[in-house]
Formats: C-alpha cells, sequence, structure tokens
C-alpha cells in the first residue's frame, strides 16, 4: 500500500486529507484526518477503483449515514451509525440493487421490526429485541392487526 498525505487549505486545525493507494495505482481510500484518526466524510474503494463504502467519522467512530456497494457499484447497505455501531434503520438490497429486507438496529444488532421484500412488495415482518427474534409474521394485513404503523418511524 501507498500513502500520500496532502497538506494544503485545511477546514480545521490538525486536519489534513488522505489518501492512500493499493500497488496497482487504484485509489484504496480518501478522507480527512483529524490529530492522525479519521474524522469527517471518508471513502473506501475496491481494487478496481469502484466505491465500497462512504461515510462520515467522528473521533475514528463511524458516525450518522453509510453506504456500502459491491464490486459493480451496486448497493449492498446503508443505515446509521452511532458512536461506531450501526443503529436506526437500515436497508439491505438484493442482487438486482432492490430492498429486499430493512431493520431497526441498536448497538449495531436488530433491535425492533425487520421488514422482508420481494419485488418491493412486503412480504414478511420479524420483531427483535437485543437481537433475538420474538415475533413473526407472515403477511402485512396480520403484521397491521398487531402493530402500529407508527412502530416503524
Amino acid at each position: 500500500m501507498i500513502t500520500f498525505i496532502f497538506f494544503g487549505q485545511q477546514p480545521e486545525e490538525n486536519m489534513v486529507y488522505h489518501k492512500a493507494y493499493y500497488q496497482t495505482g487504484n485509489i484504496k481510500e480518501e478522507g480527512w484526518l483529524k490529530n492522525g484518526v479519521k474524522d469527517e466524510f471518508w471513502k473506501f474503494y475496491h481494487t478496481n477503483g469502484k466505491i465500497s463504502e462512504q461515510g462520515h467519522y467522528q473521533n475514528n467512530q463511524r458516525v450518522s449515514y453509510w453506504y456500502f456497494y459491491d464490486s459493480y457499484g451496486k448497493p449492498l447497505q446503508e443505515g446509521h451509525y452511532k458512536d461506531g455501531k450501526k443503529s436506526n434503520w437500515w436497508l439491505f438490497y438484493d442482487s438486482m440493487g432492490k430492498v429486499n429486507h430493512k431493520c431497526q438496529l441498536s448497538n449495531g444488532e436488530k433491535n425492533g421490526y425487520c421488514l422482508q421484500y420481494i419485488n418491493e412488495k412486503l412480504t414478511s415482518a420479524e420483531k427483535y429485541q437485543n437481537g433475538k427474534k420474538i415475533k413473526e409474521w407472515f403477511s402485512f394485513s396480520s403484521f397491521r392487526r398487531e402493530n402500529n404503523l407508527s412502530d416503524l418511524k
């Protein structure tokens, strides 16, 4: 791996823009370093040059909204990070780039609802508590009978 650090117009004191490259010369990662650790917006790349993931860091921990892609550039998943762990709603994509399920997460594990889709239609739902499945529904109508849709926010 070849690493370059660029100095130039910096948004804050102790901030440098970092770029690293694979042996092939393709870019591997780029983003801001603050006091030597990842901060602000970052992009990571597959060896073929396509973006693999992008999002924000704060003091070397992932925060805010992140996107992940396969080596062809199709979306794999996207969602929120809090304190370096997956939280809130996450979307997961199939090989055609369509959402096949979305889940509520807390501290990196399922905690809330997971909704399953086929051809963009809701087919089933599950409810999790601290990573353990506690309930499952196999139709949207049965799910609606037992749940308030405002719980899905």
